[in-house]
């Protein structure tokens, strides 16, 4: 089961390792972001919501692109012509994600860990790498030893083939990790592991949880 965000005192327990998803948990929530750029391409607001999650073929070009089936720019051209005869597939993901901004906290808190001495991993379903990506674009992908991405080890979350991937790509047990996904679906194939797992569904309660759990505190950059 997910720990709750909202623990008083700091666990006495020692980590050797944190994994953290990207979208939603490095990042900000997207859904404002792409509401607005909807509006602005003159699609409703939720077009990109119900196309990726809702529209059957939508959901299969997307599953697709997250295990490495299709490249960024198939997925481009396939979802444009899903969204409307209107839309531009020139770098379509691109355009869509470059305004949703970087979770600053959580960053800090990832760079805390790290100089602490915690060994840390990006798990992340893909959303494709060229043209946009996202990775690089939100400057974060330097901070992680290791890096696992869906579309370049033919898994996705939540098979549970990935989080043991990750595992031993960062040469730890389950019971030294700490995973933070905001998907709740995520996060039992990884509790059932051994680790430990901490939802993301606002950013301020998961670092305060992050703190607790690590020993750590996530100070800003002035």
């Amino acid at each position: 089961m997910p720990l709750s965000a909202s623990a008083p005192n700091r666990s006495a327990r020692q980590f050797g390792g944190l994994i953290l998803d990207f979208a939603g948990v490095l990042t900000a929530n997207p859904l404002p972001v792409h509401r607005a750029w909807c509006a602005a391409e003159g699609l409703d607001e939720g077009a990109w919501r119900s196309t990726l999650n809702d529209d059957p073929a939508g959901r299969r070009l997307y599953s697709a692109l997250e295990i490495g089936e299709i490249d960024q720019v198939a997925w481009n051209e396939g979802t444009a012509a899903l969204l409307g005869p209107h839309v531009d597939p020139t770098n379509l993901m691109g355009r869509a994600w470059s305004g949703v901004p970087v979770a600053r906290r959580m960053v800090a808190l990832a760079r805390a860990a790290s100089e602490a001495g915690l060994k840390l991993a990006l798990l992340s379903n893909s959303f494709g790498l060229d043209p946009f990506n996202p990775y690089r674009h939100a400057g974060i992908w330097d901070l992680f030893d290791v890096h696992v991405v869906s579309e370049l080890v033919g898994l996705a979350k939540p098979d549970p083939a990935i989080y043991e991937l990750t595992l031993s790509r960062m040469g730890l047990a389950p019971a030294e990790c700490v995973f933070v996904d905001d998907h709740a679906v995520n996060l039992p194939p990884a509790a059932a592991l051994g680790i430990t797992t901490v939802h993301a569904q606002d950013e301020q309660e998961a670092v305060a949880r992050l703190e607790d759990l690590l020993g750590v505190d996530a100070v800003l950059a002035a």
